[in-house]
């Protein structure tokens, strides 16, 4: 990518170009990142770049579009490269610390609203909380809930304290610790985890964006369940009664979550479904003869 006073336009085609060659991506879809990480690195917006597509930013800046740009091509994902990613409308920083927020998590957010009322102060906890996407998401949603967020990696926590300090969410503790093991004998009203769920083996793990993310958040024992199995077995002993257990898990895990919690004695045991059509979150109540009180207002008709 020369610095000849490449105007703005040149710049976005030669990237384009390279980010196609380099990656295999489709014409369109190269372009749209090289405009991303272009903007990224001038510091304006989309409209900016149409407005002055003639204009040649000066060598520093088209130092840093280079470093970018090369970054992407070596096959950094989007999200570590540019140090944030939208989530549930809120802008979280990333880094290769912790799994990149994924739209498909963010059904997993909207099945714990849709039973988590917001006009009680409610007990969450988010297992893995990894940058926090899922804790801060709830939390800024329902200011009235108290959200503890763990988290096993130290360099993980620290992305997710900041996370929770910068957009706000006072109401959101995070705390280190493997699963429940630092919690003593809490309990929770709620409890929702994004586990690890890919089978140790698959070869997934080492291709595309996922080779760049932490292994532990991904991989899960031999057949994916590892986490998952931890998860559901401990959590009938932080459970309040009639608590709520939600689950994200692979597209072909629905039945075996379904089969783990009803051996736990969950009821209500049902998978959603994400945008794709696949069964991607499993939920289960805490089995218990009191019943916890919720507004109707905030539960829709058919949840």
């Amino acid at each position: 990518m020369g610095a000849d006073a490449a105007t703005v336009a040149r710049l976005i085609d030669d990237a384009t170009a390279r980010l196609a060659a380099a990656l295999g991506l489709p014409k369109r879809e190269a372009r749209l990142e090289a405009r991303v990480l272009i903007a990224h690195a001038l510091g304006v917006d989309h409209a900016w770049l149409i407005a002055h597509d003639t204009d040649p930013p000066p060598p520093s800046q088209q130092r840093a579009i280079e470093s970018l740009i090369a970054r992407r091509a070596a096959g950094e994902p989007v999200a570590y490269v540019l140090g944030e990613r939208e989530f549930f409308g809120l802008n979280f920083a990333v880094t290769p610390a912790v799994l990149i927020p994924r739209p498909d998590t963010e059904l997993l957010v909207e099945a714990a609203l849709q039973r988590l009322p917001g006009n009680i102060a409610w007990r969450v906890l988010d297992l893995g909380t990894g940058s926090g996407a899922v804790a801060i998401a709830l939390a800024r949603a329902r200011p009235m809930a108290d959200v503890v967020a763990v988290e096993a990696s130290a360099d993980a926590l620290a992305v997710a304290q900041a996370n929770a300090r910068r957009l706000g969410a006072d109401n959101v503790q995070c705390v280190a610790g493997n699963w429940y093991s630092t919690l003593g004998v809490k309990k929770f009203d709620m409890i929702v985890s994004n586990p690890p769920y890919i089978a140790a083996a698959d070869p997934h793990l080492d291709i595309g964006d996922l080779r760049f993310e932490p292994r532990q958040a991904l991989a899960s024992g031999n057949d994916g369940l590892h986490d998952l199995r931890v998860i559901i077995d401990g959590a009938p002993a932080h459970l309040a009664p009639g608590g709520w257990l939600l689950l994200e898990h692979g597209w072909d895990q629905g039945a075996a979550c379904r089969a783990l919690l009803e051996t736990r004695g969950f009821s209500e045991a049902r998978t959603l479904r994400d945008l794709a059509g696949h069964e991607r979150v499993t939920l289960g109540r805490h089995p218990s003869e009191a019943s916890v009180i919720i507004d109707p207002h905030w539960l829709p008709a058919n949840p």
